[in-house]
């Protein structure tokens, strides 16, 4: 108590009367400027009826290609497109939207999974003295308010701690994280709060211990970020907005204004990606919010136009649950480069990230071994040194792209603006940019505020805060207890189902297979160490899935929890996605590929074969050389100098173990560098040095040949499950 005193005197005489003048003054104001209180639900004052369902990806193309001319027509399926197609639809406005990939393929997919008003931002805020820094904290501590109320089922509050290992930095970081607070206002989650070195580590028991003063604990949101974007963009699609994925605009349309003589885009020339079909969609307003690609829209419009966007690129990387606490996050303030990294629990696992650097502008950004060692680096600084940080532990690594941005209409174009910016071109063409994915519906909001001025559109004001989202009305904390009991579904995939679809988790279950089983009655993992079931493929597909990639991102998130497992799920989906989508078996085959190629580049399988290659160092002692020569030539009796299938088999059958030959096969081709069937004893030994060294975890050749060795005596049972290691 009298360390809690200490703290907080220190921090009152310093700074209590600016934070209450700072956070307070602007309370009143921006309360009057956005109107509505969040508590107050929107949808009493929207007009425009929802559908119980969403029409199908036929139905929307359908539509896009018949309807004569759109109020708005919006480019991009991102979190601030989607939020533009829903804010204009619930105005009344006939709205439209065109994705070239799929919701949330991009930048919006690949986020820390934060929904917060930026601490470090109100720090730059207040050092500096920006107004404009304020503002934006202001604003998205708002909106964070708004998506946790909107989407329950998809956020949640989430403690971060700040840990302290120099006393006179316990009242610096106190008055900022209470600013923070201050400036919430009545939108604050929970007040932070102080804690002293013993309770730190009772919460945090992965910390290192020594030179710990204490910490400080606070509140930001946590959400499934491409879940949330999807529930945007199916809310916008029930509202009546024809939204399509795989439609990719070619080039606008343009005619001359009878009036002044101008040319004015009236449209855009769009291509099924799926079918190869071409069409025009007329629109009076076209909207550009394509975040990264800005420019490219933007040159579409007038190839003279400047670049406003200038990308950077942030890669996080996805670790063991054990890694963190269950329910508390960690945050490093300053890193070694000056940069911040957050460490958080999601969906059981532990996200750490995000680095920042600039990048080019690409569809497929790619995770380097720099970014997540230096990402490792920094986990370490802040670890127990009991806790061993494994580069093999790291089960998932991307790369998104973030598209900051400098104001067009700043006198000063040189700067970077971490505001939103939304802009009109000469021939009509409204652009956002920008932003954050917290403030993702203030800045639809702006944007389509100013389309309305800009091309006199008749509508009223914005109907979103407050307006629930996709499975969010009769979702409630204890949902997931009906479906254990009225379906038979195990409760941990019961609680995924809920958390993931919310109220629409019973369109789900109710799809689910039977398992054959006494327990559960109903649903199939697709793997066995996450809940995702067979259903949710099926259901996928009608949430507009339209490939393996698709489902293993961004319906389920496989892919970024574990590309070991996403890729062992694989062919089940493409199994189910192929009945559901009528594929022929070369098509079947490409989706196999393109989703193999995504995990090897795209979300790090690449760097954990890099870690293990040919050419590999062998560093270990002749101790243990000799050790790991004798259990190879347990397997390899002829002295061929490899092992197959056949030797493993024969092994295992000398104590009666039997493992499925096609699981045999995933096992040795985990470790087979050269790709020729076998296992050579020179790929074993740089195997079992990497595991020495971290660079490779839960190998299950290791596993299954140290167990044999063990084992040949006692008979027992060989565990082949992964075991949880990483790239």
């Amino acid at each position: 108590m009298a360390f809690q005193k200490a703290v907080k005197g220190t921090a009152l005489i310093g700074g209590g009367a600016i934070a209450t003048v700072f956070g307070l003054s602007q309370f009143s104001q921006y309360r009057n400027k956005h109107g509505t209180l969040v508590h107050v639900q929107a949808a009493e004052a929207v007009t425009v009826p929802i559908k119980n369902h969403f029409p199908s990806r036929e139905q929307q193309i359908l539509a896009l290609q018949t309807t004569g001319e759109f109020d708005v027509l919006v480019i991009g399926g991102g979190a601030t497109g989607c939020g533009c197609a829903l804010d204009a639809v619930t105005r009344g406005l006939k709205t439209a939207l065109l994705e070239r990939d799929d919701f949330s393929s991009g930048t919006s997919s690949r986020s820390t999974k934060l929904i917060h008003g930026g601490v470090r931002y109100l720090q730059k805020a207040v050092m500096k003295l920006d107004f404009e820094q304020y503002k934006m904290v202001k604003e998205a501590l708002e909106e964070r308010a708004n998506l946790l109320e909107i989407a329950p089922h998809l956020s949640a509050p989430l403690p971060i701690m700040l840990p302290v290992y120099k006393w006179w930095q316990l009242p610096y970081y106190w008055f900022g994280i209470k600013l923070y607070d201050i400036v919430a206002g009545s939108q604050c989650l929970k007040s932070s709060y102080v804690l002293s070195k013993s309770r730190a580590l009772e919460l945090f028991p992965m910390l290192r211990k020594d030179k710990l003063v204490g910490a400080i604990v606070y509140y930001d949101g946590q959400h499934n970020d491409a879940r949330m974007n999807l529930a945007i963009a199916l809310t916008a699609a029930r509202y009546g907005a024809a939204t399509a994925n795989y439609a990719e605009v070619l080039r606008l349309l343009k005619t001359t204004d009878a009036a002044g003589g101008k040319e004015r885009v009236c449209g855009v020339r769009c291509r099924d990606v799926l079918t190869g079909q071409e069409f025009d969609v007329k629109a009076k307003c076209v909207i550009n919010a394509t975040g990264p690609f800005t420019d490219s829209v933007r040159k579409m419009d007038d190839q003279e136009v400047p670049n406003i966007c200038q990308p950077s690129a942030g890669v996080h990387i996805v670790m063991p649950g054990y890694y963190s606490p269950d329910n508390m996050g960690l945050l490093d303030p300053a890193t070694s480069d000056g940069r911040v990294i957050f460490f958080l629990p999601w969906e059981k696992m532990t996200i750490a990230g995000t680095t920042d650097s600039p990048t080019d502008v690409t569809s497929h950004p790619i995770p380097t071994e720099e970014d997540i060692n230096f990402i490792l680096n920094e986990v370490r600084n802040y670890l127990s040194v009991d806790v061993e940080v494994r580069r093999g532990d790291v089960l998932a690594a991307w790369s998104g792209i973030r598209p900051l941005v400098t104001d067009p209409n700043s006198k000063d174009t040189q700067s970077i603006s971490r505001n939103h910016v939304v802009t009109v071109s000469d021939s009509g063409l409204v652009t956002i940019a920008g932003g954050k994915w917290t403030t993702y519906r203030a800045m639809a909001q702006d944007t389509i505020d100013a389309a309305i001025q800009a091309h006199g559109l008749q509508a009223g004001s914005s109907r979103t805060i407050g307006l629930q989202l996709q499975g969010a009305e009769d979702w409630s904390p204890t949902l997931y207890i009906r479906l254990v009991q009225d379906y038979g579904l195990e409760s941990e995939v019961a609680q995924h189902l809920a958390s993931t679809y919310g109220d629409k988790a019973f369109e789900v279950a109710k799809i689910a297979q039977v398992t054959g089983k006494r327990w559960p009655i109903v649903g199939k993992r697709l793997v066995s160490e996450f809940p995702y079931i067979e259903a949710e493929v099926v259901y996928g597909v009608k949430e507009y899935a339209r490939t393996a990639v698709d489902m293993i991102s961004r319906r389920t998130r496989l892919a970024f929890l574990n590309v070991q497992a996403a890729e062992e799920a694989l062919p089940r989906i493409v199994d189910i996605m192929g009945k559901e989508l009528n594929w022929s078996e070369q098509k079947k085959k490409e989706e196999l590929e393109a989703a193999k190629k995504f995990l090897y580049y795209e979300m790090g399988y690449k760097v954990k074969s890099d870690q293990l290659t040919d050419s590999s160092e062998i560093s270990l002692g002749p101790s243990d050389i000799e050790r790991y020569k004798k259990r190879f030539h347990m397997f390899d009796k002829d002295k061929k100098g490899f092992i197959t299938i056949l030797d493993v088999q024969r092994v295992l059958e000398s104590i009666s173990v039997q493992i499925a030959e096609n699981t045999l096969h995933d096992i040795l081709n985990e470790v087979d560098l050269n790709k020729n069937g076998q296992v050579e004893l020179n790929e074993f030994l740089q195997l079992m040095s990497a595991i020495q060294k971290g660079h490779v975890s839960g190998s299950r050749l290791a596993v299954l040949m140290k167990t044999a060795e063990e084992n040949l005596r006692q008979r027992v049972v060989i565990p082949v499950d992964r075991s949880g290691g990483g790239l």
